[in-house]
């Protein structure tokens, strides 16, 4: 008489209790990756042949930034007559983060005498289409703060 007791048990765990576990994972799971991982899409052509309009890519939140690595970042307060119809995030390529020297080419466009340093807190972005890029050759220095996160990597099309 004790089986179909146990059986009736293990029955009541594979109904009710397995899926309640799995689902509480799932939301777990998906609010911690909501908050770490998010889809942009790409707006205009300044990181052009790596990424391109209308591309989505995944980025990592609370990653931080190293020399080389595409970033989205926030884009800084322009005044009204520089503002461009443009999205609220850039997406742009580190080339000088803190302590690393400055670029000559960079160094004129953000006054820094020769042998100058990236001061703390404070990154070089540049964009890989110099032609169609707002980016530290025009706006100087982005805070590090106002990084969003690092590109994983480009997801397929819709």
């Amino acid at each position: 008489m004790a089986l179909p007791a146990l059986t009736a048990a293990w029955g009541l765990v594979i109904v009710c209790v397995i899926p309640a576990a799995a689902i509480t994972m799932h939301l777990t799971l998906s609010a911690f990756l909501g908050r770490r991982l998010m889809v942009v899409t790409v707006r205009g052509e300044s990181m052009a042949p790596a990424y391109r309009d209308g591309d989505r890519i995944l980025v990592r939140r609370g990653r931080v930034p190293d020399r080389g690595h595409v970033v989205v970042v926030e884009r800084p307060y322009l005044p009204p007559a520089r503002l461009e119809p443009a999205p609220h995030w850039l997406i742009k390529r580190v080339t000088g983060v803190p302590g690393d020297p400055v670029p000559r080419d960079i160094g004129q466009l953000l006054r820094v005498s020769p042998g100058g340093r990236v001061p703390p807190g404070r990154l070089i972005l540049l964009g890989d289409n110099k032609a169609a890029s707002l980016d530290s050759r025009q706006l100087g220095y982005f805070p590090a703060e106002r990084v969003l996160g690092t590109a994983v990597r480009r997801l397929p099309p819709r």
